[in-house]
């Protein structure tokens, strides 16, 4: 069997799907594709420098669309991955849940379970479903206060 540069615009699509496998982000996937329709631009006959352009058009047309229009379809609603954080998160409020295996209270944001703690260093044991106030992360744990009762009347 003769090798050609489609075989290897073929293998590196495979390579680039294949990994993509370990990331879930759809960037290697869009790269893959990228390499494949390369791979049907070399099978056709074109030279190395046009192949060359088609896989860096293809890249740039593919990557922006997997990532702005197709991930977002496959997060669930209300998940903003990657943002955990940022800062993004401060001073919303979160109700207190009690973890399954060893009781200990924190809250989820983004679907992540932190351990709670105040500001002055306290670890409190609140009730499940009080409400906080997220301040900010101090490594894995979340720095909160309590909300204020709403005023009626």
């Amino acid at each position: 069997m003769e090798w050609s540069l489609t075989h290897l615009w073929l293998i590196l699509a495979l390579v680039l799907c294949l990994a993509e496998l370990t990331s879930g982000v759809l960037l290697l996937l869009a790269l893959g594709i990228a390499a494949a329709l390369t791979a049907l631009v070399s099978f056709l006959g074109a030279p190395f420098e046009w192949q060359l352009v088609t896989m860096g058009v293809m890249s740039g047309i593919l990557v922006p669309v997997a990532i702005r229009w197709i991930r977002p379809r496959f997060s669930p609603k209300g998940v903003a991955y990657g943002t955990t954080g940022t800062g993004v998160e401060h001073g919303k409020t979160y109700q207190t849940l009690l973890r399954d295996f060893d009781g200990a209270t924190g809250i989820k944001i983004n679907g992540d379970f932190y351990r709670l703690k105040f500001a002055d260093g306290n670890s409190p044991d609140l009730p499940e479903g009080t409400v906080v106030v997220f301040d900010k992360f101090d490594g894995t744990t979340a720095i909160v206060h309590l909300a204020q009762p709403k005023q009626e009347g």
